[in-house]
């Protein structure tokens, strides 16, 4: 099955990369960062099925066909338009001193027709220009899918596995305290307890299979996001293969990302894109102010009698140039002008945004990744601690000088602290995922080399 998906995946890759940078192949590399194959699968499974990234490649295509209809009105237009008429039987018909009586006639006209637009000014090259800059926002776009995608997999997968390793510190919580409200109420009717002990242990065991629901509840629904970003339309709970959460790693957090890495962001190459459009457009308005040309012709037969048509004396050709300059409009041209000046300014502001908004989100993102790092850190040590009472209190167990009560709220704590250090690692692989986001799909641990 792996080998399948890997086959289907190498193909869709190949057979898009006429569309632009073969970006996924790169995607695919990042992930493995993480050490877990099962997440490089689903990966895969996503880049064949996805509705969403099939979407962007579908307007990436709808994009270069608008182009090409903008690159066929450049062109000659060759038709043919033939006319079959009659002029039934009329009043007598004169012209000057000749008299027609009763005239009627068939006329059979044959033409080749030819029309061309002279673009002088270049007006419809600018169009076909400014549709060019569409196509590659939509190439981006498709980019920015990836991106957002691939991100929303591996945070999905992630906190799949950490809900994995919560419900199983849960299910064992839930035993031993069952175990505890037994032993505290056989304490209880020996008379060696108040009745509000055992009524806090039945209150902690009910807790914790309130927590426990939650959490198997939780799973489900993130198990089904993750079966519809890879998109499946059924996917049981099951079925999705996870790894060992002892095993999942992250790349180093670096001491510090450039600003400069905002350039490979998608959002701001858009806004790029649409400044150099909206400039494109504006040139395309003014020039609209000029005079056209039209170069047309006609090449064919006229007869007035079908089986002449072909005969001798039946040719009929004649070519010509009309100027058009439109000299009252209501305001449009100039309405439409102002509107892609305006575009343009709207453009600027938006490209000026995303660069503040690119920024903050990096430091945000690494800001973030560092403080859970920290926090992951500590996790750790406060994990070990717990565990070496843990092991202090097993052998006091073992020698008589604790109760099995008492050793069991022991595991009890090691077991809660086990998930808050797993809650920990989770929040801090995520948060580099966050960072890998905001400079637009790119390896962190090089990113300041390349540029």
């Amino acid at each position: 099955m792996k080998f399948f998906i890997t086959f289907l995946t190498l193909f869709i890759l190949l057979s898009n990369c006429a569309y632009g940078e073969d970006f996924r192949g790169e995607y695919l590399n990042w992930w493995k960062k993480y050490n877990d194959e099962n997440l490089i699968d689903y990966m895969a499974t996503a880049f064949a099925n996805n509705q969403d990234l099939k979407i962007a490649s579908l307007n990436i295509k709808q994009s270069e066909q608008i182009v090409k209809q903008a690159l066929a009105n450049q062109m000659p237009y060759l038709g043919f338009q033939g006319d079959i008429s009659r002029t039934f039987t009329s009043s007598d018909i004169r012209f000057g001193d000749v008299l027609i009586n009763d005239y009627k006639q068939s006329r059979f006209l044959m033409p080749l027709t030819m029309s061309y637009e002279v673009d002088i000014w270049g007006e419809n090259y600018l169009k076909t220009k400014s549709l060019k800059k569409q196509v590659d926002i939509s190439k981006q776009n498709e980019r920015a899918v990836y991106i957002s995608l691939t991100s929303a997999i591996a945070s999905q997968y992630f906190n799949l596995i950490k809900l994995d390793k919560i419900i199983e510190n849960y299910e064992q919580l839930v035993e031993i305290q069952s175990e505890v409200v037994k032993k505290t109420d056989v304490k209880y009717n020996n008379g060696l307890c108040p009745v509000t002990e055992l009524i806090n242990e039945q209150q902690i065991f009910t807790l914790f299979q309130k927590v426990l629901n939650n959490y198997v509840n939780d799973r489900e629904i993130i198990a089904r996001e993750l079966g519809v970003l890879t998109g499946q339309r059924e996917k049981d709970l099951n079925l999705f293969n996870r790894g060992e959460y002892c095993a999942l790693t992250a790349p180093a957090l670096p001491e510090s990302i450039s600003a400069e890495v905002i350039k490979y962001r998608p959002d701001l190459l858009i806004a790029e894109d649409y400044i150099q459009k909206a400039g494109i457009d504006i040139k395309s308005a003014r020039r609209n102010f000029l005079p056209k040309f039209l170069i047309y012709g006609n090449a064919g037969f006229n007869a007035y009698q079908l089986g002449n048509i072909f005969g001798n004396n039946t040719f009929l050709s004649d070519i010509g140039v009309i100027p058009k300059l439109d000299l009252f409009t209501g305001g449009l041209k100039m309405a439409r002008l102002k509107f892609n000046k305006l575009e343009l300014e709207k453009a600027q502001q938006i490209y000026e945004k995303t660069i503040l908004t690119s920024i903050q989100e990096i430091n945000n993102s690494m800001s973030t990744a560092n403080k859970n790092d920290l926090n992951y850190k500590e996790s750790q040590k406060k994990f070990n601690l717990e565990k070496q009472k843990f092991e202090l209190s097993n052998r006091k167990y073992d020698i008589g000088a604790k109760s099995r009560l008492d050793n069991m709220r022991a595991k009890e704590a090691l077991l809660l602290v086990e998930v808050e250090e797993v809650s920990s690692k989770i929040d801090y692989l995520i948060s580099t995922i966050g960072i890998y986001k905001a400079i637009g799909g790119k390896d962190y641990t090089t990113i300041n080399d390349d540029l």
